[in-house]
C-alpha cells in the first residue's frame, strides 16, 4: 500500500484528472480520483482522504454539493476547482464548507501550494485555551464550539475565523486583516470568502433576533462583541 498521503481529486475531465494525478504524484501525494460527486463520496467514506480537490460542474451534482454533504460528517481541508466566471458558485462552495478554490487554467505549482496551506493549517499545533463568552464556548485544543452547552458543528474555516475573532474580542478587525491571518496573504482583497464564512458564523451561532457575538462594521471588518 502507498504511504502516500492520499487526496480524493473529482473531475469529470479527463485531462485534468490526468494532470491532477501527474501533479500530486510529483509532489509526494497519492491521488484518488473520481469522476462523479456520488463517486467521490463514496471513496471518501472508504479511503478517508487527507483533503480533496473537487470540481464545481460534475455531470451528476455540483461541487458546493459535493462539499456540503462532506462537511456532514469530515473536516478534510476541501479545495474547490473553479472555471473563471463561477464567482456566485465558488462564494456558495466556501459557505457549504470548502477551504479555498483553484480557478482553472491553475498552474502546478499554486495547486501544490495551496494544498500543503489547507493541510497546513488544519494540522496546526492546537492551544489549550477555553473561551467563554455568553454561553458561547471555544475549546481552542480541542477545537471544539458549544453554544449553551450544545456542540456547534464548524468547518476547520470556520473555527479558525471564529477563534480569531474570539482571541481579540472588542478589537475591530479588518476585512484585510481576517482575510491575511486565516486565508493568507493572497487574500487580503477577497471580501466575498470572508462573508461568505461570516454569513454561515452566523447562522451557526447567532440567535435569530440578530448578531450577538459577531458585529460587522460597514465596510470595515468585524469584532466579536460578546
Amino acid at each position: 500500500m502507498s504511504a502516500r498521503p492520499p487526496v480524493l481529486v473529482c473531475d469529470d475531465e479527463a485531462q485534468i484528472l490526468r494532470a491532477l494525478r501527474v501533479i500530486l504524484r510529483d509532489a509526494g501525494y497519492e491521488a484518488v480520483p473520481a469522476i462523479t460527486g456520488e463517486e467521490a463520496l463514496d471513496l471518501a467514506a472508504v479511503r478517508r482522504p487527507e483533503a480533496a480537490i473537487i470540481d464545481l460542474v460534475l455531470p451528476d451534482m455540483d461541487g458546493v454539493e459535493v462539499c456540503r454533504r462532506l462537511r456532514e460528517w469530515t473536516q478534510i481541508p476541501i479545495i474547490v476547482l473553479s472555471a473563471v466566471g463561477e464567482e456566485d458558485a465558488k462564494v456558495r462552495a466556501l459557505a457549504a464548507g470548502a477551504d479555498d478554490y483553484v480557478t482553472k487554467p491553475f498552474g502546478p505549482r499554486e495547486l501544490v501550494a495551496r494544498l500543503k496551506a489547507v493541510l497546513r493549517r488544519s494540522a496546526s499545533e492546537p492551544e489549550d485555551a477555553v473561551i467563554d463568552a455568553d454561553g458561547l464556548e471555544l475549546d481552542l485544543g480541542a477545537r471544539v464550539v458549544r453554544l449553551g452547552g450544545e456542540d456547534v458543528h464548524l468547518t476547520p474555516k470556520e473555527f479558525d475565523l471564529l477563534r480569531v475573532l474570539a482571541r481579540n474580542r472588542g478589537r475591530l478587525m479588518t476585512h484585510r486583516e481576517l482575510l491575511t491571518t486565516v486565508w493568507g496573504a493572497g487574500y487580503g482583497e477577497d471580501t466575498q470568502v470572508l462573508r461568505a464564512h461570516v454569513a454561515n458564523l452566523r447562522r451557526k451561532i447567532e440567535p435569530a433576533e440578530g448578531p450577538r457575538y459577531i458585529k460587522t462594521d460597514p465596510g470595515v471588518g468585524y469584532r466579536f462583541a460578546a
